[in-house]
């Protein structure tokens, strides 16, 4: 997103590894399924990020780290190409011209609002995705894109996707692995920055290298244990890639509040992100 690298998810984009990467669908695959509860296990009640205040957090925290700023809503008209091999990233959770999910948002938004800025660059959106190019945009989608997002109709339209592709498939997962709200926020903003999918370097794949090193509260672990494990695998991939071997989006963010022993994410909460310092009272 704006200031930060995210991590390329495809490497050399290419069609064919757009189409195995394309965010169609919430659901995880089973490659790392969902355990069941351990009979006679002590499970901690799973927390609820989706509750109005700490989803408000939620986006609060991963704009700090993606954007510098606790602003989120000021990034529906965000864009531009911050040179990871995605081409244009934009709005509120970097939806990206390379990648398929810029090209899902703006048909569903064409789909409620035929008659929209961005919907003429539908055809080029189409031949772009799976690359780097910006043909047949430019400056003048950028200033649709902008154009767009003074709508509410197309605010609505990011909040939807943001929900669908990455909120609810992580929180769902989160209370399915037993986790509180901490521990369903380290889900989002792995899923925000390393994308759905099973590949090492996806979130599934860093979760279920988590699941190799500790339990689930679901399947009879201790949380703080288990969320290092996650913690810990999540930062091996972060490393791998130049513009994320600064981890502090983990060490000084969730990693503190797990330290603090802040499960439920409950304010005041102060952090810091890249040496910058944020406080949510």
């Amino acid at each position: 997103m704006s200031k930060k690298l995210r991590p390329v998810l495809i490497g050399t984009l290419g069609a064919a590894s757009v189409a195995a990467l394309v965010i169609t669908t919430p659901a995880f695959s089973s490659a790392a399924p969902a355990p069941a509860p351990v009979a006679g296990a002590s499970v901690l009640a799973a927390g609820d990020l989706s509750a109005p205040a700490k989803k408000e957090i939620a986006m609060k925290l991963v704009s700090s780290a993606e954007n510098s700023s606790l602003d989120w809503k000021a990034q529906y008209k965000y864009i531009e190409d911050i040179g990871d091999g995605r081409g244009y990233t934009a709005g509120i959770i970097g939806f990206c011209s390379g990648t398929g999910d810029m090209l899902e948002l703006v048909e569903a938004y064409t789909n409620s609002v035929p008659d929209n800025p961005l919907a003429k660059y539908l055809p080029a959106l189409r031949k772009v995705n799976g690359t780097d190019s910006h043909a047949g945009l430019g400056s003048a989608f950028e200033s649709a894109w902008k154009q767009a997002a003074a709508t509410s109709a197309f605010q609505t339209a990011q909040n939807n996707e943001r929900d669908r592709v990455y909120f609810n498939p992580s929180v769902s997962q989160g209370k399915s692995d037993g986790l509180s709200n901490l521990g369903q926020f380290a889900y989002y903003d792995a899923i925000v920055m390393h994308g759905p999918g099973d590949s090492s370097d996806s979130f599934g794949g860093i979760r279920k290298a988590a699941m190799k090193k500790a339990k689930t509260p679901a399947q009879g672990g201790d949380e703080t244990t288990y969320l290092k494990a996650f913690f810990a695998a999540r930062k091996v991939i972060m490393k791998q890639e130049e513009a994320h071997a600064d981890t502090s989006r983990v060490d000084t963010e969730q990693l503190k509040f797990l330290n603090d022993g802040n499960f439920d994410l409950h304010t005041p909460l102060k952090w810091k992100v890249y040496g910058d310092s944020y406080t949510i009272n």
